[in-house]
């Protein structure tokens, strides 16, 4: 080969390493964005979870009063008796 084939040759690799290169950012951008995607959308599923069950436990602690109460309204109604 001549240094002028050869160096055609390296060009037309290096065109194609180019080429390839560029796909794979495509790819790796494509990627990234879907992964950051489900993040978010993970992160939004947490938030929800955590707000319900902060409701859950709020509903908890008042189902746990109403019971006091009317466990006291009982044990007061008994000693009437």
């Amino acid at each position: 080969m001549t240094s002028e084939a050869d160096i055609a040759s390296i060009a037309g690799q290096l065109a194609a390493l180019t080429r390839t290169v560029a796909a794979m950012e495509r790819q790796l951008k494509t990627v990234s964005e879907r992964a950051d995607s489900q993040q978010r959308q993970a992160d939004s599923q947490q938030a929800r979870t955590e707000a319900q069950q902060e409701r859950i436990d709020l509903a908890a602690r008042e189902l746990a009063d109403v019971s006091e109460r009317l466990q006291a309204a009982a044990n007061a109604l008994r000693e009437s008796i």
